[in-house]
């Protein structure tokens, strides 16, 4: 008799994840580190992201399972963000269980959460640091992350909200990081089928009051937003949601390819972008480039929101010998002597 139906799909999700990352691996492209040399280096280590919820406890007992028949090692990595009482225990039980799957190198690693652009924005961003730095502490080629389906129609509809144009309505990628380094097996599976592996498997389970707390943004959604949209539109919305995010993620790095190669084209000689010639770009390309281009001077990419550009913009498509425009980061962009001039104060 074969695995639960729920244990086969997130089995099969993470077993074709383990063969990109092995073929790129062989081929030489998988995340290269400067990490201390790996005693097997010949076989890439996998490490999974895991907060013992149900969705990154299914993930590590699929990588737990599909590891042992293919060429990769796999271990686990517990991130205790220190925002609840008794995490510190929670993270401990974590790096039990993931033990007596098998699995090593597992460790717990403590983070002290900032409050630069809110409490979720600055716990994540903790979160992927200490998982960049135990990647590259450990050489592993890759990190698996636990989002659904649902997961992703959730973005869509905050970028939705946030109005920060198509990008935002892409969600998020598959593979995306550094060299690729982060790998989500679980974007076409929904949370149901996760959450029925874990009981399916009798994987104990934490469910973090966060993810219920109505203080929390993505909470309040997930629990009244998406529920409402399903009952005014029916059925189909969260499946709708993800196949929007994966039609706006093509249309969004075919522009980005464009803008990319058109910013070489609108600077002058000493590399300022000349505002006549950015004038003449489609306003989605243009706005592309402005983003870059901010960024490139030291303003937070996850700070620049659509706002920000627009007014940008303004000072090439709306000159009325208006100031400086001040951006996140420290940032600033005037227009001067035909030129855009973007730079950090």
């Amino acid at each position: 008799m074969g695995p639960h139906p729920a244990v086969a799909a997130i089995r099969l999700a993470v077993r074709r994840v383990l063969h990109d990352v092995l073929t790129e691996h062989r081929a030489g492209t998988a995340a290269p580190t400067d990490a201390v040399p790996s005693p097997e280096p010949t076989t890439p280590l996998v490490l999974v992201a895991c907060s013992g919820g149900a969705d990154s406890m299914a993930l590590a007992s699929a990588l737990a399972f599909e590891s042992r028949k293919l060429a990769v090692r796999a271990g686990g990595i517990t991130v205790d963000h220190g925002l609840q009482g008794g995490s510190d225990v929670r993270a401990a039980e974590v790096v039990t269980r993931l033990t007596a799957m098998r699995l090593d190198p597992v460790e717990s690693v403590a983070v002290t959460v900032g409050r630069e652009g809110g409490p979720e924005a600055a716990a994540r961003d903790a979160r992927y640091a200490a998982l960049d730095d135990a990647a590259d502490r450990h050489g592993a080629a890759a990190i698996l992350l636990g989002h659904t389906r649902d997961d992703q129609a959730e973005t869509v509809l905050l970028g939705l909200a946030r109005g920060s144009g198509i990008r935002s309505l892409s969600g998020m990628a598959a593979v995306s990081g550094a060299a690729r380094r982060y790998r989500r097996p679980f974007l076409q599976l929904d949370r149901q089928t996760v959450r029925k592996a874990c009981v399916a498997q009798e994987l104990a389970v934490w469910d973090d009051p966060h993810n219920s707390d109505p203080a929390y943004t993505r909470s309040r959604l997930r629990h009244e937003g998406l529920p409402a949209l399903e009952k005014a539109l029916g059925k189909g919305v969260v499946e709708a949601l993800a196949r929007t995010a994966q039609l706006s993620r093509d249309d969004a790095d075919a522009l980005d390819s464009w803008a990319a190669d058109a910013e070489a084209l609108v600077r002058d000689e000493a590399g300022r972008l000349e505002c006549a010639k950015l004038h003449g770009l489609p306003p989605a390309v243009r706005r592309r480039v402005l983003r870059r281009a901010v960024i490139a001077e030291g303003a937070p990419a996850g700070s620049v929101f659509a706002r920000h550009i627009e007014e940008v913009d303004r000072l090439i498509t709306g000159w009325r010998g208006q100031g400086a425009i001040n951006l996140p980061g420290r940032v600033e962009a005037r227009r001067q002597g035909g030129r855009l001039v973007i730079r950090q104060g």
